[in-house]
């Protein structure tokens, strides 16, 4: 995997509360098996009316609005524990989300697919909606390594939570199989110690 430690990026905007893991990717489209064309259904019942057509007033259908970051409202990844609403954020192109709260299984989940989820506090999250609404060319800098965030429209930054493990995976580019293989001399040490 690419390695993660900085990326300043303009953002797309979904300042909708509660957001389900139904809503991220409908059950209908949990028959595959493999990651392959989630990002394509990614938000299929908001981007698209019954007809198959694009629904304009959708933020993913705007093309003022694009980046790697989704800036969503609190509450997201709520509902169900599926996996492939973290392979379709994943598959459309997003690398983190921020919001002000996120669902436990969601936000492991996206962790475990190299998207990630940045806590904020429910004004900097406001902050970020206002400076976007002002100007959709609005970047944030996301910034890994110090554990920070930065609205670049003003200036103003807050530091995030992130468990050490997950964090040093990102920063290597690692999954969890690639994090043990690099272990492998270490591992091999202690079991001989131990004999």
């Amino acid at each position: 995997m690419e390695k993660f430690i900085k990326i300043t990026s303009t953002v797309v905007p979904l300042p909708i509360e509660n957001v389900d893991t139904d809503q991220i990717i409908p059950a209908r489209f949990l028959k595959a098996t493999s990651k392959e064309g989630f990002g394509d259904n990614l938000f299929r019942d908001w981007r698209y009316d019954k007809d198959n057509r694009p629904v304009k007033s959708f933020v993913l259908n705007n093309p003022t609005y694009k980046g790697e970051i989704l800036v969503a409202g609190k509450n997201f990844g709520s509902g169900s524990s599926r996996e492939h609403a973290a392979w379709a954020i994943a598959g459309y192109g997003f690398k983190i989300v921020v919001s002000s709260f996120f669902a436990d299984i969601f936000k492991n989940n996206a962790m475990n697919n190299f998207v990630l989820p940045v806590v904020v506090t429910d004004d900097f999250l406001a902050e970020i909606f206002h400076s976007v609404d002002n100007n959709p060319q609005t970047t944030l800098t996301v910034d890994l390594e110090n554990q920070r965030i930065t609205n670049n429209a003003t200036g103003k930054s807050e530091n995030f939570a992130i468990n050490a493990y997950k964090k040093e995976c990102f920063l290597q580019g690692f999954d969890d199989i690639d994090y043990l293989l690099n272990k492998k001399e270490t591992i091999k040490a202690y079991e001989s110690r131990r004999n």
